[in-house]
């Protein structure tokens, strides 16, 4: 939670109004949740929010943008959790690990969150506009990159090797692998393992 001061021009009835914000949007928040658990990612719409939370619907789009902008805010709290596992968690995800260790257990969390979470990731990011842009993808990749080359690689362009590798993580990728060709993420999991495995051993 926020500890910013209220700033000193702050009048009472801005912070009234920026309280009930918050309000509102934890309110959408909820009421979006359940329509998940309803029904699944696809049952959440902006009209079918709107009336599960008693708002307008211009209501919602003001305050999410669009249902990618949503589903966003859906995933804030669970990517918080997953990228502070990964950057400052105990090993072998976190640090404290070498290097490959790190990177097998990166990429089966990561299957394990898109698991959980894949159809929120995969609405998401279907609706925006550069899904390989956004901070936590980027973040994603500039630490496989960091692990690359703490594990010794010398390639010319390890942020491009990082790109190849986050690549196969695709949240869409994924679920078709799982959901169509029947691949457990077991199974997933070991292929990554020897995938990064090659990768660092040809370093």
């Amino acid at each position: 939670m926020s500890s910013i001061p209220v700033r000193p021009d702050m009048t009472p009835g801005t912070a009234a109004e920026r309280s009930d914000a918050a309000r509102n949007r934890e309110r959408l928040l909820v009421a979006a949740r359940e329509l998940i658990e309803q029904g699944g990612a696809a049952a959440l719409t902006m009209d079918r929010l709107a009336e599960q939370a008693g708002v307008g619907k211009g209501t919602v789009f003001r305050r999410f943008g669009s249902r990618a902008g949503l589903m966003l805010n859906l995933l804030n709290d669970s990517e918080a959790v997953f990228q502070a596992r990964f950057l400052s968690g105990p090993p072998p995800l976190g640090p404290g690990a070498p290097p490959l260790d790190r990177l097998i257990a990166f990429g089966a969390a990561r299957i394990a969150y898109v698991v959980e979470y894949g159809d929120l990731v995969l609405a998401a990011g279907h609706s925006s506009r550069s899904r390989f842009e956004v901070p936590a993808a980027a973040l994603w990749t500039r630490h496989v990159e960091m692990l690359l080359r703490a594990a010794g690689s010398e390639s010319p362009e390890p942020w491009l090797l990082a790109e190849s590798l986050t690549a196969t993580l695709d949240p869409e990728r994924l679920l078709h692998l799982i959901r169509i060709r029947g691949v457990t993420p077991r199974r997933l999991a070991d292929s990554w393992q020897e995938l990064v495995t090659r990768v660092v051993a040809a370093a």
